[in-house]
């Protein structure tokens, strides 16, 4: 058993003209042996994209892209043709496959903020394909699932699940039990509980073979929880 709390401010920061963003694991020129994955997760991104600013068509092959929209809107273009805007609490999946080539971009109607996930799939050299869904996490609704086994973005990493919970001052939640589970606070904060002290916006929260864990938010809060059995 295990718990490691990774602070906002431990984060790998880079910076470009109208684009800040914060690496919670090792990521280009920036290797940290003990930030190479947890899992299937070998990253995990916060950006904040000042209007009609991103990222241009680059590719990419073998992951499974998951990418969370907290606030503004992304345009998302690809090569099998898809194109979709996101907004706030919306997920898109790109699943790279054998090679696919994207873009990302802050629309126009102002700046934008997204979390960015990339896993290790089971199949990667499958067919690339784009799917995205509007998520209903609302106040006293738990977590409630994006991907994974049952949800409607069906992830390609066996055993993995990807759930939001927003909270609402003083309401709690309990997180998943045993295998590893990775909990990123993107906005407000947790009070604090059994395995830490509070929680800000940008920390996480990575557990592994740990039972189940109740957790309170001390304002209005978001989280992205990720699990791997």
């Amino acid at each position: 058993m295990s718990v490691e709390i990774r602070r906002a401010s431990g984060r790998f920061v880079e910076r470009s003209t109208g684009r800040l963003s914060h690496h919670g694991f090792s990521f280009g020129d920036h290797y940290d042996p003990d930030r190479v994955s947890f899992g299937p997760m070998v990253c995990h991104d916060d950006h904040l994209l000042g209007r009609g600013v991103g990222f241009d068509e680059h590719p990419h092959q073998g992951l499974e892209i998951v990418t969370w929209v907290v606030s503004g809107s992304v345009e998302h273009r690809d090569s099998t043709g898809a194109s979709a805007t996101l907004g706030a609490g919306e997920c898109g999946l790109l699943s790279a496959g054998s090679g696919v080539r994207h873009s990302e971009v802050a629309s126009g109607d102002g700046p934008a903020r997204f979390v960015q996930v990339w896993l290790s799939p089971e199949t990667p050299g499958r067919e690339p394909s784009y799917a995205s869904t509007p998520v209903a996490a609302e106040p006293a609704a738990g977590l409630v699932p994006v991907a994974g086994p049952g949800a409607p973005l069906p992830v390609d990493v066996r055993g993995a699940g990807f759930s939001v919970a927003r909270l609402g001052a003083g309401e709690a939640v309990s997180l998943p039990d045993g295998g590893r589970v990775h909990v990123f606070v993107t906005t407000g904060a947790l009070l604090r509980f059994s395995l830490a002290e509070p929680l800000s916006a940008g920390d996480a929260l990575l557990m592994s073979d740990e039972a189940a864990h109740t957790v309170t938010a001390a304002v209005p809060t978001e989280l992205l929880v990720w699990s791997f059995s």
